[in-house]
């Protein structure tokens, strides 16, 4: 009996085998049953020739590339050099600049925070900032930490505020309420680096310390990233860290080292934007962290949900995709979503001095990849991220790094083109109104901060905040940083204005998103010195009246207009010896004295008139 029943079940085994053996011999039917992705061992084959070749073609000095398959990371490697003039390689525990990646760590430890009850995407910023001001008064009341972190707020980026300056997040949170917005709250996707730096300093106070560490607590320590730090400074420390470098203009171009000093070497008030300095060997385990829906090692650490709304979209980018592969993208909360040859892909990338990186994931796949490089303003991170994806996928590669070569080519072949017809973009033979002296001075900005001007030949010496630049005559009374790639602010133009009595009263930046910003001339700072002003303090005859104009000093730094009878008229400190009137803005009163020094008149001017005032002897 037990013999039949084992021949039973042998006969049954056959015909099963035989079954799923026809089965199998269908093409169809087989291609079904292949595996959705290739192993790793075999889809990798060839990939570091891929990458030196592209790292050649791009001219990137360095790579970091971390590549996780599930729950495992099944790539950990450097290419190239950290520092190309000692030849130092690149290793997994290279530390690179992340840059924009930094906006999904910020966004995580917000969800840790609301997972414990402490905020809520959805309710206003004001309820955790009651001093928060914004242009408009009723974005001021409705905007959400949502609405900061998925870039709706309809402020435009406006980076020349903190990318020129030293202003502390504190004092950048307070230029908010002068910066125009461009659109209105919630209608349009605006990247917004401000906005991740208000929302990151809100997750410092939530957690009564500062982003810095408040990051360290909720991330870094779970995670074991303990090589990742926040500045170029911190990064220094470290034994093994990547110089950044930036391209000139074309393939053809040299590769210059950008000097730490010309960024941000210690903490930056926009850390976190894009502060945070790691490794492939770190980062590979916040891409398992997120991959894994914020479970990382079986520690749930941020709630599924709001891990899941991060990859969910949230605001919708306008816009077709440059290439079929690619479907129309969104953005989520600190990252982008889009398709990716028919797969759903979670991405952000990073772009700082020196430095680009990428973070990309197909989350129903699980194959994951992060790429580093000590080269800014390159494709190199998307080409080596969507290669590997074709790899792990069995799909044929697209050539993504020929595609970005030729669109480079044209462009550039463009540009020339349209030099050689002479299209300039700028009105030839035209001068300045004034002599360079007169545009000398501080012209300040409630946003943007002081730009100072001083003559220098054919053009100025600008300092902007912290960056200093030289100006040269572009048309008119327009003025224009001289062409270089490696100055991020080659080619700004700076233009000034003339007021109704002919003087140089303000100059405009072009800041893109909103028209450009005003910056008002400051006066001079002896006209606010007593021991400069106090020999303007007199009477003075009027013609044709027995009754003088009498100019008082009042306290240490202001002098007043009176007229017996009369209020009073403070003035306004202007340049040399001239100021204007406070309530009567088209009048000027500009003092005159003799080669002595001595004060002998004022002339006192309104549009189309000037009369001359004697100083009683």
């Amino acid at each position: 009996m037990r013999r039949e029943r084992w021949l039973s079940l042998l006969t049954a085994i056959c015909f099963l085998n035989l079954f799923f053996t026809c089965l199998i011999s269908d093409p169809a039917i087989a291609a079904a049953q292949q595996p959705a992705q290739a192993q790793g061992s075999t889809a990798l084959s060839g990939f570091d020739d891929f990458v030196a070749q592209a790292m050649k073609d791009w001219k990137v000095p360095g790579v970091g590339v971390a590549i996780v398959q599930g729950d495992k990371v099944i790539l950990l490697k450097g290419y190239g050099y950290r520092d190309v003039e000692k030849k130092l390689p690149v290793t997994a525990n290279t530390l690179f600049s992340i840059g924009s990646i930094t906006k999904s760590f910020t966004v995580s430890t917000l969800g840790m925070e609301m997972d414990e009850g402490k905020v809520d995407w959805d309710k206003p910023v004001r309820e955790y900032l009651p001093g928060f001001r914004m242009f408009e008064p009723t974005v001021t009341e409705q905007l959400t930490i949502r609405d900061m972190v998925t870039h709706r707020s309809g402020l435009p980026r406006h980076d020349l505020v903190w990318y020129t300056s030293d202003f502390s997040r504190e004092d950048l949170i307070r230029r908010l309420q002068y910066l125009e917005l461009s659109k209105p709250l919630r209608y349009t996707f605006q990247y917004n680096n401000l906005m991740f730096m208000t929302a990151g300093y809100i997750a410092g106070k939530l957690d009564g310390v500062i982003w810095e560490d408040a990051i360290r607590k909720r991330i870094l320590t779970p995670l074991g990233m303990n090589g990742t730090t926040y500045s170029y400074k911190d990064s220094q420390n470290s034994t093994d860290f990547a110089f950044g470098y930036r391209k000139g203009r074309d393939l053809k171009a040299e590769v210059k080292r950008i000097p730490f000093d010309a960024q941000c070497p210690d903490r930056c008030a926009m850390g976190p934007a894009g502060e945070i300095n790691s490794s492939a060997n770190d980062m590979s385990r916040y891409l398992l962290f997120h991959m894994n829906l914020g479970k990382f090692e079986g520690k749930q650490l941020l709630s599924a949900d709001n891990a899941s709304q991060m990859q969910t979209p949230q605001m919708v980018i306008q816009g077709q995709p440059d290439y079929k592969e690619l479907s129309e993208g969104s953005y989520g909360m600190g990252f982008f979503i889009a398709g990716y040859r028919g797969h759903k892909q979670v991405e952000h990338g990073g772009n700082i001095d020196g430095f680009s990186a990428e973070l990309a994931f197909l989350p129903n796949e699980r194959i994951g990849v992060v790429v580093l490089t000590n080269m800014d303003g390159t494709p190199l991170p998307s080409i080596v991220a969507w290669n590997v994806f074709d790899r792990m996928l069995g799909m044929d590669p697209v050539p993504w790094s020929k595609r970005f070569l030729d669109a480079e080519t044209k462009g550039k072949q463009a540009e020339e083109e349209a030099k050689n017809k002479g299209y300039v973009g700028r009105v030839l033979g035209t001068h300045p109104s004034h002599e360079l002296a007169d545009y000398s001075g501080d012209y300040e900005n409630p946003g943007y901060g002081i730009v100072s001007i001083a003559p220098d030949t054919d053009g100025f010496k600008m300092k902007f905040n912290k960056v200093s630049e030289t100006l040269k005559h572009y048309q008119y009374d327009s003025f224009q940083v001289p062409e270089n790639p490696f100055d991020p602010f080659e080619k700004l133009i700076i233009t000034f204005q003339i007021d109704s009595n002919g003087e140089i009263g303000s100059l405009s930046v072009p800041v893109g998103g909103v028209k450009p910003e005003v910056f008002t001339r400051l006066p001079d700072r002896q006209l606010t010195e007593r021991s400069f002003i106090e020999p303007f303090a007199g009477q003075y005859d009027v013609p044709g009246s027995p009754v003088p104009l009498t100019i008082e000093l009042r306290g240490d730094h202001t002098l007043a207009l009176t007229f017996p009878g009369a209020p009073a008229l403070e003035l306004i400190p202007k340049r040399g010896t001239s100021f204007g009137v406070k309530s009567a803005p088209n009048l000027t009163i500009e003092f005159k004295r003799d080669a002595g020094g001595k004060v002998t008149e004022v002339v006192l001017r309104s549009p189309g008139n000037a009369t001359v005032f004697k100083r009683k002897q």
